[in-house]
């Protein structure tokens, strides 16, 4: 048995390159393996079970989206917050610890979640503008809907940035060596989710949302009218 530590890399990549040496540079007799065990194996049980929880949890928030909106393209053009959130976590992950764990898995199954909220908030309200308001699908809609929801889709999403500000701070100390890469994530995809679901959502919806808008406009205004 051959133990050892790892410090300043991710327990993933550091079995790589020691498999790939010994690969190398050891040729075993017949009947003779090598086994790697302890908490990367561990870890690689908990990776394969949270990337099913997270695929569940992707099909969970779409099919949500589907009952409410009724329409395919618009809970894609919702859940496209998702990658937009991942490039800011990677960055966030790159420049702090470069370091891929089961705490960092979790909170971008989590972040998944949040980074739909602001997209739901900025459709949402382009579908009350043409439905309560009268307002035409253009462009000016789109700009007045989403400098209407400008202001409660940056005090929302900063407000949880803010309530993670302790735990970014606290790297290194005894106790917190799960509660920091979650924070970095989050944070991380926060900012970009935010930032860019103002510019990205915004024209996606113009220039792919006219035809599904107008169709769940429609078919909210006839099931109002069956209900009178």
């Amino acid at each position: 048995v051959v133990s050892a530590n790892s410090q300043g890399k991710d327990l993933g990549s550091l079995i790589g390159e020691i498999q790939k040496r010994i690969s190398e540079s050891i040729k075993l007799p017949e009947g003779y393996f090598i086994a790697y065990g302890g908490q990367f194996e561990s870890q690689q049980a908990a990776s394969k079970l949270l990337v099913l929880l997270g695929a569940l949890s992707l099909l969970g928030i779409f099919a949500v989206l589907y009952i409410h909106f009724k329409s395919t393209v618009l809970c894609l053009q919702i859940m496209l917050n998702i990658p937009l959130a991942l490039i800011g976590s990677i960055a966030a992950i790159f420049i702090t610890e470069r370091v891929l764990s089961v705490a960092t898995l979790i909170a971008f199954i989590t972040l998944c979640g949040i980074a739909t909220r602001n997209g739901i908030m900025m459709i949402s309200h382009y579908l009350h503008l043409m439905k309560e308001e009268g307002e035409t699908f253009c462009e000016r809609m789109v700009i007045r809907g989403s400098l209407e929801r400008l202001v409660p889709v940056l005090m929302t999403a900063f407000t949880a940035a803010l309530a993670l500000v302790p735990l970014l701070l606290s790297r290194g100390e005894a106790g917190k060596e799960i509660l920091y890469p979650v924070a970095v994530v989050i944070v991380g995809g926060l900012i970009s989710s935010t930032l860019l679901d103002i510019i990205v959502t915004p024209a996606v919806f113009y220039k792919f949302g006219r035809r599904p808008a107008e169709r769940v406009v429609a078919a909210q205004k006839q099931a109002e009218l069956n209900q009178q």
